[in-house]
């Protein structure tokens, strides 16, 4: 069969990776075609447009690209008509995906969503248009299955989250391998997730970074983002404190004592690598402003919003800054506070499910198309 994938961020190269390797397991013949990344093109089928080219956040930043964005729109489009596939898989990236769907149902494409789009906590009224426009639906996280079919009347799967696959099939790398492979000393790590866009970059890493000298028993390591080239990290790294890895967050995650993150998938991540974490964020002052008043949620992070409690510091906006970073971090690295939080991601992992998203997903789609 034909497979026509659309993942339009670096989570979503990540989880399509996953559910391709699974594709080609259950299909032997299958036709891929995808818009994705790196990992997306190291299993194989045909890259239509990397995700590098798609990524603007926040209210204002999609303002000023919205030319680009009407672009990619109609090249999906004529794309998905030349290539034909049997069925149309979406990955998150709701603004994007959502457009297409909507365009591609009306042409009789079987529509087959992957990860749900976070409308429990913003844009509720989109499941209107998820309902016309979906065949299928395919939830990761405990809450949304009761939130789809209690609330809004909508049969969804609850497939477990592909995260847990991910990070199981991962090659190990002992801790000396790591630190000697990256020129690190022997002092422990504290990891900084600042995100994948270079606008999040912008905006986290030097408040990031501006605890360093604090923490000198410590060594900070930047995770650098596969989409991003390393003179753009460069101008942070002047602190001889601050090192940089690039595509290797697993590796970097499996091995650090603690981590400051970017609010995003990076939390969950960071959780099941078993690594107490503080969760930051800053946006533009507009879309901050504008987010604040139409985004209900009580977290931002999603360790706190599966366990429905604060298990995780969340520093946003002008909380964010050098004083409570200093304090959170300080907060994390003392032996109590962390054996407390590990038995939360203990329980945080039990949640989720066990390993098998993608498979599952996999197996959900192509008997939906027999």
């Amino acid at each position: 069969m034909k497979y026509y994938i659309i993942a339009g961020e670096a989570s979503g190269d990540l989880h399509g990776s996953n559910l391709m390797k699974a594709i080609y397991q259950e299909d032997s013949k299958a036709d891929i075609r995808f818009w994705g990344g790196d990992l997306m093109k190291a299993v194989g089928g045909t890259l239509a447009k990397h995700y590098r080219d798609l990524a603007f956040m926040g209210f204002i930043e999609v303002v000023f690209n919205l030319k680009t964005i009407v672009k990619n729109i109609d090249f999906c489009k004529k794309d998905i008509l030349d290539f034909q596939p049997d069925v149309l898989i979406f990955i998150d990236y709701p603004g994007f995906n959502m457009r297409i769907a909507k365009w591609a149902k009306l042409r009789n494409f079987k529509t087959h969503y992957y990860i749900s789009p976070q409308i429990w906590a913003w844009k509720e009224s989109r499941i209107k248009a998820i309902k016309r426009d979906f065949d299928k639906l395919y939830v990761i996280l405990p809450f949304e299955k009761d939130f789809y079919e209690n609330k809004h009347h909508f049969p969804v799967e609850f497939v477990g989250h592909p995260l847990i696959d991910a990070i199981h099939a991962r090659k190990s790398v002992s801790i000396s391998e790591f630190k000697a492979a990256h020129q690190l000393d022997e002092r422990p790590i504290v990891a900084i997730l600042p995100g994948s866009r270079k606008q999040e970059i912008k905006k986290m890493l030097s408040v990031m970074l501006s605890v360093v000298d604090d923490f000198q028993s410590y060594q900070f390591v930047i995770a650098g983002a596969p989409s991003q080239e390393f003179s753009f990290y460069e101008p942070y790294l002047k602190n001889s404190n601050v090192k940089f890895i690039s595509n290797k967050t697993y590796d970097l995650l499996a091995h650090a004592t603690a981590a400051l993150v970017t609010s995003g998938t990076a939390t969950l991540e960071t959780a099941l690598f078993k690594v107490p974490e503080v969760v930051c964020y800053k946006g533009s002052s507009i879309s901050y402003q504008i987010a604040k008043r139409i985004i209900t949620l009580k977290y931002i992070s999603l360790v706190n919003l599966i366990m429905d409690a604060s298990i995780v510091a969340e520093l946003i906006q002008d909380d964010c800054n050098s004083k409570t970073i200093k304090l959170e971090l300080q907060k994390i690295l003392e032996a109590t506070h962390r054996s407390w939080l590990l038995e939360k991601y203990d329980e945080l992992e039990t949640k989720l499910g066990g390993e098998g998203a993608s498979q599952k997903t996999t197996r959900l789609i192509i008997n939906a198309l027999k």
